[in-house]
């Protein structure tokens, strides 16, 4: 089948066609011709993200000016969304900070559409998280359905079958007028695609603070599974073979959305640079996930990539470079939805649920009848050549000739000035230690409510109740739980777990280290439910890298989250970098989103994070100390923030991780939650609601062993900490597991079939009471 050839479903026909003869008016082209003939033409590079430098070094690539469609592509693609030239030079750590451990189970790392974790048995996991912030502000209910369209793109990509999805959220104050807005858009969108795709959104994390108000975070992650045999690469190799675009037709969503939307901030005045959000059709996707794995099983394809950011420029120009260097495209063979689109919008189109595939010509004919099969719509554009050099014609004419890897893989890298912030020095002298601390029971007793009442601490079933956690039938953890499990193989019981986990609050009182609580956070997460935690991928959000302070607390982060995995021995398999969160000089804290993998040889032995049982005895496991900076607590009663996070021992991290498996392995803890925002105030909360089962609980041993008053104990946000109950039956097993390992015990309660959490000696509450407190302060904001 020749370029511009497509196979279009029955029926379809009276929709707008690529056809040239059919399209209205056909757009007039700027041709390499007439770049080379009009040197001297003004072009808009600013308007489209460009900085005067940049033009001026595409122009010395060229040997002449761009034509319009070649500085579309550049532009797109030397946006700091798909270039990350401010961050590349930083994130180079996690390529070097590498040990022979960290790539025991790595089958494909960084610079591909998703990492991919050998699992065992024969099956990997490839997971992934992105940001779709700008968008998400803008129009938040098609910006977060895309963000999870996308996601999910890219694990298709990889051959797998997506089995499982979650998402990091960051909003601004619950009582802001434009919160709910941006909530229920955000919220309905990731639900509405979610959901109707079938895929279980297994959990996540939901934060509100008054620095995220214009500048919302959404961050999608996804899981697949895939055989190791069923793994596949994006590339384009094999002159002669077909370049063939199929999914959705082409529109003029999005346009822009890469360079644009994702690279400059929302400052007064810069509505001119928000062009319309993507518009997603989950169930589109749907198909397209059945049609490519159809694809892939029938080895009809080289190579599949989604088609997201950038669009058919980032497909092409990515394939090429990956490949043998050439590609020739007819861009007039692209099925549009609007035939009024220029050559340049459509290469700078986001429209969704699309991909593009190399196809050897003697299997074409095996492809068009899968796509045929799905009634996926489908044109070849072009082939793969050997000339080194991506060419794309508009009706006859040349628009493109470019080097491919000038467009995706060697543009501008900058080394950002970097400054110490002159604010931080005062920040961190202002600790929380100078809050007074009551000892009186009622006092305390009010500020547990005060703190399980928070938005950031109470139950997030509002949000979370909105997502389908148990279609396709293997979920075997879901929110409220530390991580999500899925199972993976039905026979063995092999699974993975998977959590997020992000505190803005301590990256502004010091990056690094609150980089590496987010990375020990979410291992601790994995760990409480009994797997072994093998992958990280990262989504780094921060403000204008054009801000050194920015550029220094960048930079901090991803050096403390390079060095972290070094220490745990956990490789770095992707993700992504999210800047420009800021509005006119207000940067976002810092909130490196951590998503850490972990695998389970038998879902059978998970371990939930609530206690189910009367008589279990409760244990804590780690040690407290006088850790109140950057804490909920600080934040909730006192609303400060101020001081230094709280320590990181990523060993001791280790140990108790590997304590955890073998409790799992032993079938010796009933439940384990981790310590983390609230303290253990806030876990001992969420152990009682998780099933309704009472507690009661002492806090004299804690204080004698650790000395910490009664607040400490209760609020202090120490790191390496986790609560777990034993059946009486197992306590000495248990006990010598943590004495073998040098984990600090005590047992500190015994859980109740009272309904009631009391704190012996201080104060008790009523599991109703804590209920209504946690569960309608969400509903009470937002509706019901």
């Amino acid at each position: 089948m020749a370029p511009g050839v497509a196979w279009i479903p029955a029926g379809t026909m009276e929709a707008v066609s690529a056809a040239p003869d059919t399209a209205p008016t056909r757009p007039q082209a700027d041709t390499v011709e007439h770049a080379i003939a009009t040197p001297e033409r003004v072009q808009p590079y600013a308007a489209l993200g460009l900085k005067p430098d940049e033009y001026e070094r595409i122009r010395e690539i060229l040997g002449r000016r761009p034509t319009s469609g070649e500085l579309a592509m550049y532009s797109v693609m030397w946006s700091e969304h798909c270039s990350y030239k401010s961050s590349k030079v930083h994130l180079r750590q996690f390529g070097r900070k590498v040990t022979e451990e960290m790539k025991a189970r790595l089958m494909v790392g960084m610079g591909e559409n998703a990492g991919v974790i050998d699992a065992g048995e024969g099956w990997a996991v490839t997971f992934k998280i992105e940001s779709h912030n700008h968008p998400s502000f803008v129009e938040p209910f098609q910006g977060a359905a895309t963000g999870v369209g996308g996601i999910v793109r890219d694990i298709i990509s990889m051959g797998a079958r997506p089995v499982a999805n979650m998402d990091a959220l960051r909003f601004g104050a619950v009582g802001h007028p434009d919160t709910a807005r941006v909530v229920h858009g955000v919220v309905g969108g990731i639900s509405f695609y979610g959901n109707c795709l079938g895929l279980p959104n297994i959990g996540g994390e939901t934060r509100f603070d008054p620095v995220y108000q214009a500048n919302p975070l959404v961050n999608a992650l996804a899981v697949g599974v895939l055989r190791h045999e069923d793994l596949h690469l994006a590339n384009a190799r094999g002159a002669g073979n077909k370049v063939v675009l199929f999914g959705a037709r082409t529109g003029g969503d999005g346009i822009g959305g890469a360079s644009i939307l994702a690279s400059e901030s929302f400052d007064e005045g810069s509505g001119r640079k928000r062009p319309a959000v993507q518009v997603g059709d989950p169930f589109a996707e749907k198909v397209l996930i059945e049609c490519c794995l159809e694809l892939f099983a029938g080895e009809l394809v080289e190579g599949i990539q989604d088609l997201g950011a950038a669009g058919i420029s980032c497909a092409t120009s990515e394939l090429a470079s990956n490949g043998d260097g050439g590609m020739l495209v007819d861009l007039d063979a692209v099925l549009l939805r609007d035939p009024t689109l220029t050559p340049e919008e459509i290469l700078m189109s986001e429209s969704q649920e699309r991909m593009m595939a190399i196809v050897t010509p003697e299997k074409l004919a095996g492809f068009l009848a899968v796509t045929a099969k799905w009634e996926v719509e489908t044109s070849v554009l072009g082939e793969v050549t050997d000339t080194g050099r991506l060419v794309i014609r508009w009706h006859g004419d040349t628009i493109v000739d470019v080097d491919p890897r000038t467009v995706a893989v060697d543009g501008p890298v900058y080394e950002r000035p970097i400054a110490y912030p002159a604010w931080i020095d005062a920040l961190n002298a202002d600790s929380a230690s100078r809050l007074p601390r009551s000892d009186d029971a009622a006092d305390l007793r009010a500020q547990l409510l005060q703190v399980a009442g928070h938005p950031n601490l109470a139950s997030a079933a509002w949000i979370t109740d909105q997502y389908d956690r148990y279609v396709m039938g293997n979920t075997a953890l879901g929110a409220p739980d530390d991580a999500g499990m899925v199972r993976i193989d039905e026979e063995s019981g092999l699974g993975f777990a998977v959590a997020t986990d992000g505190n803005g609050r301590y990256g502004q009182l010091d990056p690094y280290a609150g980089a590496q609580l987010s990375l020990a956070e979410a291992f601790r997460n994995v760990a409480a439910t009994g797997a072994t935690p093998v992958a990280v991928s990262d989504c780094l959000n921060f403000g204008s890298p054009e801000d050194p302070e920015v550029m220094w607390q960048f930079e901090r982060a991803v050096t403390g989250i390079a060095d972290g995995c070094m220490a745990l021995g956990i490789p770095v398999t992707g993700g992504n970098v999210s800047l420009y969160n800021q509005t006119g000089t207000t940067a976002i804290h810092p909130t490196p989103v951590i998503a850490v993998l972990g695998l389970i040889d038998d879902v059978g032995r998970r371990i939930p994070s609530g206690w189910q049982d009367d008589g279990h005895n409760i244990y804590l496991l780690g040690t407290t100390r006088a850790e109140l900076d950057g804490s909920a607590w600080a934040g909730v009663v006192h609303d400060h923030l101020g001081g230094r996070p709280p320590v990181v021992d990523l060993a001791f991290e280790r140990r108790l991780a590997e304590t955890m498996a073998a409790a799992a392995q032993e079938s010796l803890a009933a439940s384990a939650h981790d310590l983390a925002d609230g303290g253990l105030a806030q876990a001992l909360v969420d152990g009682v609601l998780r099933f309704g089962v009472g507690a009661r609980v002492w806090l004299e041993e804690i204080m004698e062993r650790d000395g910490v008053d009664a607040a400490t104990a209760l609020f202090s946000e120490s790191a390496g900490r986790i609560i777990v109950t034993v059946p009486r039956e197992d306590d000495v097993k248990f006990l010598g597991l943590c004495h073998g390992r040098d984990i600090p015990v005590l047992r500190i309660g015994v859980t109740s079939a009272t309904g009631e959490l009391e704190v012996q000696g201080r104060f008790t509450l009523g599991v109703d009471e804590l209920a209504g407190v946690s569960r309608w302060t969400l509903p009470a904001a937002f509706g019901a």
